[in-house]
């Protein structure tokens, strides 16, 4: 190295060494100590000026109420909620000792200790306002105290900060024992109950001072989410939910020693009673405004925030169309029953909904006969099965699955089944031989004309070939919810459970050409301080074009030529299937045009319902079918929901037709030919009999072999045809065990 290149190198070495030396000066220990106890003295003084800026504020608007406005999608007014506040306010001493420490146990367990806030759970919701994540993390009973009586429910930084300062001046103003009265006595409990006397009354039936323990944990639990943790509404989640935190707060007393443990394990959670509808909701007006509050908590509007009053909701529902929904259940169903004189009348129950298969906006919307005397929509319940009107879903989930029948065929409407009734299915691991309408046998049956009259046995092998897994993946997709929804064969006659709503929703995405339609009843909602605008759902493509028009195709023929002819009509061009589920619990329709989807159930509901029972009788006519009442409720109402009729059609592409085998060599076909069972008697309302729960193994589940009844059969073969109007259905369970389905 040259004498240049070491003076180089000695000179950068001597600048590194000066850079070096400037940044630990820059950073001592001294300057950094100095640097974080200004920022902290800046935020004390910080503080110190906001504490003394702030005063603690007049009430806020919540004791000064205003209505809510519920409207039409034309704007003309459905009701108005919220004109007074349904509040008593009661002493704390009237409270008993037990239940004060119920809700300090399941809120804010340091509360007699604590300085009226917590600055860990504040700066956490704080932070999670600032990042967008809503209204989140802990406070205090004083906090919500004032955030409740004081402020508003707002997610913002300033109402945070203003609660933390106002909350600390609370608590050294006022006694724990105020503060917890103003806390239980402004809280919003849920059912229209704000304060712990309406709750005690809207849950209970008593007042609050005769409330146990065990009642008032539940009250307590309620307030973490009112709306989610009612127990005659709340889903199964939010039962269990509520359960669980019933338990943590009966630990928190006994952590604290407000209760022992011997006390505790005598305790049983405390159901509470029924719903008292509130006055001005009778009628659909009820079912309505529930559906839209229910779309509102989805949307961010929660239960206290909407109780405060002030909101504009417009609802989509056409207020002509839900005329003519409530008019066509009154001629074709409540008309005909005699509710106080017939034990099976007074166990009826309608439901129904109706939407624009273009938007997902759920136009007409029936809840039941009245929602002061039936508080459960039977519109949205999901506690009953769809039956049959499942079968078409297996069809679609063949279709895009491109499945092929056990002998290589693709399917298709014009695929060949066997239609031999308690025919044990062939390629699965779960032996299933369901029975057919009236143990009636088809012999070779297209997937068309199976399709028309129903027939258990071919959809059984159906969905076989394309699997159950890949059939619930497809009616998951289409929206059918995943409840009860076991991956076996038996599932094809719809076993699981699902609303009118729900299933609204799928035949509306196959009126769409599978572009999903997700139904919602919310158009807008309008606050002085607050406008909500839905989020709209996505438009995915559920299922390809050609699968769903192909499904349409099939459910045409259902109407022209099978169970849905109480809806053919010349006036619309209409697609449809009917179903009903195990010994004749629902019956249902579920139907649509090229303008308008919409899905009618009859539901038997007995012991208030808590127990799901035969609709057989129904108006003394028999088996309660879904080609009776649902189809002719379906048939009044769409005609009258398209002012007359329209000559719109269904658009249809790439409809599969399917492939049939070539005829089978002597060897091949079956050694006895299938034979048909008696038929039924024709009568006005077509006959559906009624089925028990279906039975995965047949009595003698035989191995497929080659004397087995083929999977396909060639056209060639005789076929029975459909009778008239004939319904899916099933006699109940019959000697021996052999597997019957509900339809």
């Amino acid at each position: 190295m040259g004498r240049a290149d070491a003076r180089r190198a000695q000179a950068q070495e001597s600048r590194r060494a000066a850079k070096s030396g400037d940044i630990r000066r820059l950073f001592t220990w001294k300057k950094l100590l100095g640097t974080f106890f200004g920022i902290v003295l800046l935020g004390m003084g910080a503080f110190g000026a906001l504490y003394l800026y702030v005063d603690v504020p007049a009430a806020n608007a919540m004791a000064e109420r205003q209505s809510n406005v519920y409207k039409y999608s034309d704007g003309t007014v459905l009701a108005r909620t919220g004109k007074g506040v349904n509040r008593q306010i009661v002493d704390l001493e009237e409270v008993p000792k037990k239940v004060q420490h119920a809700f300090v146990a399941a809120e804010n367990k340091t509360f007699y200790k604590d300085q009226g806030v917590d600055l860990k759970g504040t700066t956490r919701g704080v932070l999670n306002t600032l990042s967008g994540k809503g209204k989140q993390g802990g406070s205090t009973i004083t906090q919500q105290y004032v955030k409740n009586y004081y402020l508003s429910q707002a997610p913002t930084v300033s109402r945070k900060l203003q609660e933390l300062v106002i909350s600390l001046k609370i608590d050294q103003q006022m006694s724990k024992d105020e503060i917890l009265a103003g806390y239980i006595n402004t809280a919003y409990y849920g059912r229209g109950a704000s304060g712990i006397q309406a709750a005690a009354q809207a849950y209970y039936g008593i007042d609050a001072k005769d409330l146990n323990v065990s009642q008032g944990a539940y009250l307590a639990s309620l307030l973490q989410a009112p709306s989610q943790y009612d127990w005659e509404t709340a889903s199964d989640t939010g039962k269990k939910l509520v359960k669980e935190r019933w338990a943590y707060t009966l630990r928190n007393m006994v952590e604290m020693d407000w209760l022992t443990e011997s006390e505790k394990a005598k305790l049983k959670f405390a159901y509470p009673q029924k719903p008292k509808p509130t006055a001005g909701m009778e009628g659909q007006t009820g079912y309505l405004v529930e559906a839209a509050n229910k779309e509102l908590e989805k949307q961010g509007v929660s239960a206290a925030d909407r109780e405060a009053g002030g909101w504009t909701f417009t609802l989509t529902i056409d207020k002509k169309r839900q005329q003519a929904l409530e008019k066509a259940v009154d001629d074709q169903l409540e008309s005909k029953l005699d509710r106080e004189g017939n034990k099976v009348d007074a166990t009826v129950q309608a439901g129904a909904t109706s939407v624009d298969p273009k938007t997902g906006k759920v136009v007409a919307l029936y809840g039941g006969e009245d929602y002061i005397k039936h508080y459960i929509s039977n519109a949205t319940r999901q506690d009953y099965q769809p039956a049959s009107t499942f079968k078409p879903l297996v069809l679609a989930a063949a279709l895009e699955n491109e499945s092929k029948t056990q002998d290589g065929s693709l399917i298709g409407l014009n695929t060949v089944y066997d239609g031999t009734s308690k025919r044990p299915v062939v390629g699965s691991d779960t032996p299933f031989a369901p029975q057919n309408q009236d143990d009636r046998s088809y012999g070779p049956i297209s997937v068309q004309k199976a399709m028309n009259s129903s027939v258990n046995s071919v959809f059984a092998q159906m969905i076989v070939d394309v699997t159950p897994a890949r059939a619930k993946e497809t009616a998951l997709a289409l929206g059918v919810p995943d409840k009860n929804f076991p991956e076996r064969p038996a599932v094809t006659l719809g076993t699981m459970n699902a609303s009118t709503w729900d299933m609204a929703g799928v035949y509306a995405t196959l009126d769409n050409h599978g572009q999903k339609v997700t139904p919602h009843i919310l158009q807008s909602a309008e606050h002085r301080d607050r406008t909500v605008n839905p989020e709209k759902p996505k438009r995915e493509q559920a299922i390809s074009r050609a699968s769903a028009d192909t499904v349409t195709k099939a459910l045409t023929g259902v109407v022209d030529a099978g169970s849905g002819g109480a809806a053919n009509s010349p006036a619309y061009d209409a697609a449809a299937k009917t179903g009903t589920s195990e010994n004749n619990k629902s019956a249902w329709f579920a139907g649509y045009t090229p303008e308008l989807t919409t899905v009618v159930a009859l539901f038997g509901e007995g012991d208030g319902g808590r127990k799901q029972v035969s609709l057989t009788g129904t108006a003394n006519s028999g088996r309660a079918s879904g080609s009776g009442f649902p189809a002719r409720i379906w048939a009044d109402y769409t005609l009258g929901a398209l002012g007359g009729g329209s000559d719109k059609t269904f658009d249809l592409q790439d409809v599969e037709r399917g492939e049939v085998p070539a005829p089978p060599t002597p060897s091949d076909t079956p050694s006895e030919e299938p034979t048909e069972s008696e038929e039924p008697t024709p009568s006005d309302t077509p006959s559906e009999t009624p089925s028990e729960t279906p039975s995965e193994t047949p009595t003698t589940p035989a191995p497929p072999t080659s004397s087995s009844p083929p999977t396909t059969t060639p056209p060639s073969s005789p076929e029975i045809p459909p009778l008239p109007g004939e319904e899916d259905g099933q006699p109940g369970e019959r000697p021996g065990g052999n597997g019957v389905a509900p339809q």
